[in-house]
This record gives structure tokens, sequence and C-alpha cells, in this order.
């Protein structure tokens, strides 16, 4: 009898062990994910950054969806950045497409989303009809694409911020001189490097930030080419300027991963996907790694950059600052 009594103290003191523990870390949780810990995180400027989104509203996409509404109550974005593949997976053939529908308007509907939305072409936008992406901004109040790449300037309270919009499906040769990327040889590389050099050559705001689907570094098993394209053709010019860009921003990979190459002092980030993720490991220059969903929030101040990896349960992950 005293032996069951021993082992039946011993299995009770080990659950409410349990149980303290597991209510400690639903505490942390739960404290990271009220609005205070979200109010903590807005500068002068702040963005939302997204991209490989378009789901029909399946897998993650409509929680992410009301959780960066909900987040928008206490944040405040001044808009949100599309970094490519707002359509999967055949891109959209008209400003008419229902997918415009099913994919972004329905799903993102929460007041606080009703903002600009500054977005550039992913590889799956290019599979369709690119015009009518850059198209819609004549038909829709918030999208705000209206050129293939372009520059936006954001200026709250005295602190600048500069976001550079890269059109990279071109700059990579393996999309080029295909049926299923149609508009990619129409493009003209060299005059949007040239433009890049120049926009970031005349940059004085107190932050630059440069945006673009595909990432200059990523573990992946997509393969290590487009990386290599994107080293040997934007890469140059983004060094180049690296006592003004402070951050590389990607998505393509559907994870998150934060890179830091050489002394250039340019963070890069690969932004997960808001809808549907994949498995990810660390590599040579890894800072960071997450094969969960999410989205991440720019904020900036005089005196301070930060961008924050936001996962399904609104917690920060991980977060960068310059």
């Amino acid at each position: 009898m005293q032996t069951c009594f021993c082992k039946a103290a011993s299995r009770n003191a080990a659950i409410i062990w349990v149980a303290i523990v597991a209510a400690m870390f639903f505490t942390i949780v739960a404290k990271a994910q009220t609005p205070e810990a979200w109010k903590a995180m807005k500068g002068d400027v702040n963005l939302f950054l997204v991209n490989d989104l378009g789901r029909n509203g399946y897998y993650e996409q409509k929680p992410f969806a009301e959780l960066m509404g909900n987040m928008g109550e206490v944040i405040s974005p001044e808009a949100i950045v599309a970094i490519g593949d707002v359509h999967h997976f055949e891109g959209v053939q008209s400003v008419d497409d229902p997918l415009w529908m099913t994919n972004y308007e329905l799903i993102y509907s929460h007041p606080e989303l009703m903002i600009p939305w500054y977005a550039v072409l992913g590889n799956h936008e290019y599979r369709g009809n690119t015009q009518a992406v850059i198209d819609y901004a004549n038909k829709s109040r918030r999208w705000m694409m209206n050129e293939r790449y372009y520059s936006k300037v954001f200026n709250e309270d005295g602190t600048t911020l500069r976001i550079v919009f890269v059109d990279t499906t071109p700059l990579i040769d393996r999309y080029h001189n295909s049926d299923t990327y149609k508009d990619v040889n129409a493009q003209d590389v060299d005059k949007q490097l040239a433009w890049i050099d120049k926009t970031l050559n005349e940059a004085t705001e107190d932050w630059v930030v440069v945006v673009g689907h595909h990432p200059m570094y990523a573990q992946t098993k997509k393969g290590i080419i487009e990386q290599q394209d994107m080293q040997r053709r934007l890469l140059p010019v983004l060094q180049k300027h690296k006592d003004k860009v402070a951050m590389y921003v990607s998505g393509h990979i559907h994870n998150f991963q934060h890179f830091k190459n050489g002394n250039d002092g340019i963070d890069y980030v690969v932004n997960s996907a808001a809808s549907l993720a994949r498995k990810v490991t660390p590599i040579e220059g890894t800072v960071f790694c997450s094969p969960a969903e999410g989205f991440s929030v720019l904020s900036a101040s005089k005196k301070e950059l930060c961008l924050y990896m936001i996962d399904k349960s609104g917690t920060a992950i991980h977060t960068i600052k310059k």
C-alpha cells in the first residue's frame, strides 16, 4: 500500500509539474500575442510585408488575414507591401479574373487592411497576364502597383523610409525563353538595373529597404541557380550602395530566413508565406530560420529600423534591428 501511494503521489506530482510548465508556456505565448506586445512594435512608419498568399483562402490564408487585421488595429500600418505571388498558380488573366476576389478582395477584407497595397510581380504572376496585375490599380482603390519596378517614400513624424520595389523574375535566366513565363523576354534587365542604381544613388531617406520576390540567399530545394543569377545581377548594385541599403527582403521560398553574408552590412531576409509554408534548415550565413507560416512587420523611427517575423499566434519569433 505504501508503494502504491508513493507511485501515485509521484505521478500526481509529475502531472502538476507538467501543468505548471504548460501554464508558464501558454502565459508567455499569450503575453506575446497581446495588443500591448504588438503596440511595442510600432515606429513612426509601419508596414506589413506579405507574399506567397494566393490559396483562395485555404490552408492558413484566412487565419493570417484575420491576424493581420487584428494587429492592424493596434499597429496602424501605413501600407502593405506585397512581395509577389499574390496569385497562385497561373497568375490572373484580366482585371476581372475571379481570382482577384477569391485570392485577395474577399480574404483581406478587414477594415484595417483597406489601406494602400504596394506590390511586385512574382514568378506565378508571370505565368498569367502581368499587365492585368498592373492595370488592376485602375480598378482597385487600394492596389497601388502602377509599374513593374518603382520606389515609394513613406514620411511620418519626420522619419523617412524608402522602399525600392524590384521585378526579380526577369533577372533570372531560367524564366526566359519559356512559354510558361510569357512576359519575361519583353523586359529590359539592364534598364531596370540602371534604374535601381540611380534610385539608390539619389536616395537621401533615413532608411532604404529593397524588396523583390526572389531571394539573394536561401536554403531551398528550388535550386541554387536562381540565387546565382540574383547575386550576379542585383547583388553588385546593392553592395555598391551598402551604406544606404539596410535590408533586402524577398519571398518565394515559403519560410522565414535571415542571412548576413560578408561585410556589406545588409540584412538579407526571406519572408514566409502567409498561407502555406515549407521546411527549412540552416546553411552558411544563416542567422535565423523557421518553417512557420507568417508575415513581417517593418517599423522605422529616426534612430531604429526593425523587422519582426510574425507567426500564426501573432508572436514575433525573430527580430532584426538596425
